[in-house]
């Protein structure tokens, strides 16, 4: 954190404040971020801060993009606007500017940081999560482009975005993955189905969506080059890790505050609740955690920003963060006794949102499986004598 982001911190910390949190009952009523909102964060230059100017962005770095996603975590908007947010500026927009032409940056770069466009990335379908290589939905070539015919579901922005970046396997080749885009406004045969109903993040958007027999333009695949879908989704993993790990950071770091404030406030059996030595033992082991968490997170992010951060260590970062966050959340609500319970209080909504953490962007299991493939293939993998291999 410089003095550039500092300031960046202070101003979106505002921002908040004075113009989106008087919106939150409307989210929650209507279960997705509203259009006025969303033209809000656009209007203030919050989205695409690390795409560069000359695609309509902030020039900024994804430091900015983190510094951002804080301030709406802190606020308690990280199970709401945050995930949104970080998926279409921190994460579609990203693919773009990676992978795509520089026709069609020029094309759907400047919409993303104007919030006319609001974007989405639909990779998960109903038999394939985790496995990328259970995808379904499928490419067939056509006159002029392709077809595109499958099913999505849990789809962040799914009833706002209006342009989709679609995981499908090309029919007719070795089935290798492309992503297509797909301009939601002109796609015939694409239909949303039901905003989900989620056990957490309730004023934020997640669908189901159907393509059936879409006509996709020949350059709406994203790159020059088709079937080069899957080395995309992995290189943009990492960060995408990342941001889970750092909304997960900040959520123990917030039940921490609320617990304590809350221990403080309380009395019970005729003393303050923070008086009690378990309760005294219960915040100390959540406060080290959080601190350790920060200090874990603060690490892997400078090394993310100079380009020095691998899968594995990102995987550590979503696994350790994500499971920690939660079992300290867990903690600190029990603090609360039955008003933990109550959705009116922010560390019942703390607990709802940080179960998820643990599945999307890749469940713990296969940051498991990651980091285990790293140790085996690693420097750090046990030296095993030849004749005692199998």
């Amino acid at each position: 954190m410089d003095d550039e982001l500092n300031l960046l911190s202070d101003q979106v910390a505002r921002f908040i404040a004075s113009d989106l949190l008087p919106d939150v009952s409307a989210w929650e009523s209507q279960r997705q971020i509203t259009s006025e909102s969303w033209k809000k964060v656009a209007a203030a230059g919050l989205f695409c801060a690390s795409i560069p100017e000359e695609y309509g962005g902030g020039g900024g770095t994804l430091a900015h993009e983190a510094v951002i996603l804080q301030e709406l975590s802190r606020a308690g908007l990280g199970g709401n606007l945050g995930v949104a947010h970080s998926i279409h500026s921190g994460i579609v927009a990203h693919y773009i500017l990676a992978y795509g032409t520089e026709e069609q940056r020029g094309r759907w770069l400047p919409g993303m940081a104007q919030g006319d466009v609001i974007g989405a990335i639909a990779m998960t379908e109903p038999g394939a999560g985790s496995d990328l290589k259970g995808i379904r939905t499928s490419l067939s070539p056509c006159e002029g482009g392709w077809r595109l015919n499958g099913q999505k579901t849990f789809i962040t922005n799914g009833q706002t975005a209006n342009l989709i970046l679609v995981a499908a396997r090309l029919s007719g080749s070795d089935g290798a993955l492309s992503l297509a885009v797909v301009e939601t406004e002109t796609a015939d045969g694409f239909r949303r189905g039901r905003n989900l109903d989620k056990l957490g993040m309730h004023a934020q958007d997640t669908s189901e969506l159907f393509f059936d027999d879409v006509f996709i333009p020949a350059d709406h695949l994203l790159g020059e080059t088709p079937g080069q879908g899957f080395y995309q989704l992995m290189q943009q993993l990492a960060w995408e890790r990342m941001t889970i790990a750092q909304s997960a950071l900040i959520n123990m770091e917030r039940g921490v505050e609320l617990a304590t404030d809350y221990a403080l406030q309380r009395d019970a059996f005729g003393k303050l609740l923070f008086d009690f030595q378990s309760v005294q033992f219960t915040l100390a082991n959540a406060k080290t955690q959080a601190t350790v968490g920060r200090a874990f997170f603060d690490q892997l992010m400078v090394q993310l920003l100079n380009d020095d951060l691998d899968d594995a260590l990102a995987a550590m970062a979503k696994l350790w963060l994500t499971e920690t966050a939660f079992t300290v959340i867990d903690a600190c609500q029990q603090l609360f006794g039955g008003y933990g319970y109550m959705m009116e209080y922010p560390i019942t909504n703390l607990f709802a949102d940080s179960r998820v953490m643990r599945v999307y962007g890749g469940t713990s299991e296969i940051m498991k499986v990651i980091i285990a493939r790293s140790i085996r293939h690693g420097s750090n993998a046990p030296t095993i004598a030849a004749s005692t291999r199998p």
